[in-house]
């Protein structure tokens, strides 16, 4: 199991760095078209503006994400696959994510059999995505299993505060089938919950998983919160990188 831990730590790591030459690169509009529908479907008339927030780094940042000036929409199970692999597999923020977090873990001496130095760091990684994977693999059959909407939605809203408890609380609901009715995110805490028991399989040592699955349940509370305070003012700290080339959200 070690093993396989460190492998998987190579590998988010090599898919990192294969990722990152391509995510300032503007696709081509027929590929822009063939993915879009995908996460937010759109109206003729919104397209451009669209097409103008897919060349930001903001997709591949933070996952799939419904536009403030979209209106809610239901995803047709192909568009909730897409959407999962995107979350899972196909933005960077999901592997810096897991990059910092194994850090944390190597800085703090978690699983001290592991060892330090890049081995350790690898096998710490490994078991940090591979927690990671299991939780929204859950978390979207949930989702799909209740018609919960699997997306983040920007506030549609102004002013720092309001968009902040916004994304705060972003972290503990969801909207049902009907896009409109607010649902307790149960999905998503029994999904890394239940990640958190699995991941205890291939710890080195004996530990609860009870308390493993809680802590997991626990991290997802708080690092849920500062993941969605980072997506809803992502495209305003893009825009203050380069105010000629990202357009500011509306409000």
């Amino acid at each position: 199991m070690p093993f396989l831990l460190q492998q998987a730590g190579v590998l988010s790591l090599m898919i990192v760095l294969s990722l990152s030459p391509c995510v300032g690169q503007d696709n081509a509009s027929a590929d822009t078209d063939r993915q879009l529908p995908e996460t937010h479907p759109i109206h003729d008339d919104q397209l451009s503006t669209l097409q103008k927030l897919k060349v930001l780094p903001a997709e591949w940042l933070i996952g799939p994400y419904i536009p403030k000036e979209n209106p809610f929409q239901p995803l047709t199970l192909r568009q909730r696959r897409a959407a999962y692999v995107r979350q899972t597999f196909g933005n960077v923020g999901a592997y810096m994510g897991r990059m910092f977090s194994a850090g944390i873990d190597q800085a703090r001496g978690n699983h001290s059999e592991w060892g330090g130095g890049w081995e350790g760091y690898g096998l710490r990684l490994g078991s940090r995505y591979g927690q990671f994977v299991i939780k929204n693999t859950l978390h979207a059959a949930g989702n799909a299993m209740l018609g919960y909407e699997p997306r983040y939605d920007f506030c549609r809203c102004s002013g720092f505060w309001q968009r902040t408890r916004h994304a705060m609380a972003r972290n503990f609901y969801t909207y049902n089938a009907t896009e409109q009715e607010k649902r307790a995110a149960i999905p998503l805490y029994v999904a890394a919950f239940a990640s958190g028991m699995l991941a205890n399989t291939w710890f080195p040592e004996h530990r609860s998983v009870w308390k493993d699955g809680g802590y997991a349940a626990l991290s997802q509370a708080g690092f849920g919160m500062a993941t969605n305070w980072l997506r809803e003012f992502s495209l305003d700290i893009l825009q203050t990188i380069d105010k000629h080339r990202y357009p500011r959200p509306r409000n």
